[in-house]
């Protein structure tokens, strides 16, 4: 999941005749970290659930804990970045995400819940920061006619990362079996001792790789030499100041704000979907498999958010984006409600399948939020990012409709948020106003 800020009041110094390959190409690895270190949460959850013997309400304080951050560190990170600039807004969210990363080693240490959830949060502030800083850089690095192609094509490593950290997270972590009650209560204290440090360190080294990663990016990021981002109007980006007279600010706007509740019920389905597909697919009336070949399927979901990032990046040149909005919404729908009603094969691979149609519903929603605020699409897409808080809230209200009507027909959540984008495609993100002469 990527936010495509408006790079609105900001241009590269002397952008023309210069080539920024080498500052894309070294911009893709923080969309690819992040997307990746995004979607371990959905192998982080069965895990620590059994570790902790969690109920679902209670296992979804992951994404609680994650997405929290985005409301409440955008802001702040606009700031940071307004003060220190784009690439030092970069080093330091590299940074704070490598410290959240260490922060699993004594969590899973001393065998804390709570110390999990902290550093979680302190990891997700770490992303927020580089979201914030990120993607208008992207955008502005280069000509401004091309910068929905460049931010597309960051976003794709993005889905990239979310692709191959399921599998990554099965083979390091849920391969490590969380014995029952009964299996520990027969091992002798040196067993157990083993046991208990392998359980531990399942989690530990590859949160500590990826600190160790995120360091030796943050230092290479911190020495290379970087395009300088000045104050001033990007050629060709202000596409719409000729309404800025009409409202004082963004919140005067009603596309605006509805498209911010599509934000949230988008990204709050999507994570919901993802977080319990692990243990959904390890159902025996779903697919009964085990967590490390469950997890392994979860990159068919991330995958096909892949797949469609490109397939609508040409279909909506020919078709209007409300429309392939709203066709992609009613067929997600469909796709969980057939889920809820099925069991086996049908059931496991609609489930899946729901990734491909979500692939597009994030630019989309954004773009058609944002249309038309001129001066005032700054706020507007704090606003946005703010929103992505859906992902803390949502599957934490699908955790307790798990725990007391079942995990099958708890998918009924994000049926209802698909509803909702359908509606903001079809006739939510219009407009009345009259642009002036």
């Amino acid at each position: 999941m990527a936010v495509s800020g408006a790079p609105s009041k900001a241009y590269v110094s002397n952008s023309s005749n210069k080539n920024y390959t080498f500052a894309l190409s070294s911009l893709t690895t923080l969309f690819f970290m992040w997307g990746f270190i995004t979607c371990l949460n959905d192998i982080l959850i069965p895990h620590l659930k059994a570790v902790f013997t969690l109920n679902y309400t209670q296992v979804m304080l992951i994404q609680f804990s994650f997405f929290t951050a985005y409301a409440l560190v955008s802001l702040p990170a606009g700031k940071i970045v307004k003060k220190f600039g784009y690439k030092n807004g970069i080093v330091i969210g590299l940074i704070t995400a490598g410290v959240g990363c260490l922060g699993f080693y004594p969590a899973a240490g001393m065998e804390s819940y709570a110390i999990f959830l902290t550093a979680l949060f302190v990891l997700a502030g770490g992303i927020t920061v580089l979201q914030v800083a990120a993607n208008p850089y992207v955008a502005i690095l280069g000509k401004p006619e091309t910068a929905s192609s460049r931010l597309n094509l960051t976003q794709a490593f993005n889905s990239l990362g979310t692709t191959i950290a399921p599998i990554f997270g099965s083979l390091l972590i849920l391969s490590v079996s969380v014995k029952s009650g009964e299996a520990l209560a027969g091992m002798s204290p040196a067993e157990l001792l083993i046991y208990k440090q392998a359980e531990a360190g399942a989690v530990q080294v590859p949160y500590l790789g990826l600190a160790a990663a995120l360091f030796i990016i943050a230092a290479i990021f911190a020495f290379i030499k970087l395009p300088i981002i000045e104050g001033g109007s990007a050629e060709g980006t202000d596409t719409s100041s000729h309404i800025d007279h009409l409202h004082k600010s963004a919140w005067g706007y009603t596309h605006l704000v509805l498209g911010a509740i599509g934000i949230f019920v988008y990204v709050g389905g999507e994570v919901a979907i993802g977080s319990f597909l692990v243990n959904y697919l390890g159902e025996p009336s779903i697919a009964g498999l085990k967590e490390a070949d469950a997890g392994k399927m979860v990159s068919l979901y991330w995958g096909g958010a892949m797949v469609g990032r490109f397939i609508g990046a040409v279909v909506q040149r020919y078709i209007k984006p409300g429309r392939v909005l709203a066709f992609n919404s009613f067929v997600a729908g469909i796709l969980v409600i057939v889920s809820m009603l099925t069991f086996g094969d049908i059931a496991m691979y609609s489930i899946l399948a729901v990734g491909l149609f979500n692939s597009i519903m994030f630019p989309t929603i954004f773009t058609l939020a944002i249309d038309g605020l001129g001066k005032h699409t700054e706020q507007a897409s704090g606003i946005l990012c703010t929103a992505i808080v859906g992902g803390a809230l949502i599957p934490l209200a699908q955790g307790f409709l798990a725990d007391n009507i079942g995990i099958h027909h708890a998918f009924i959540l994000p049926v209802l948020c698909y509803l909702y984008i359908a509606y903001y495609g079809i006739k939510g993100h219009k407009h009345n106003y009259r642009l002036a002469a």
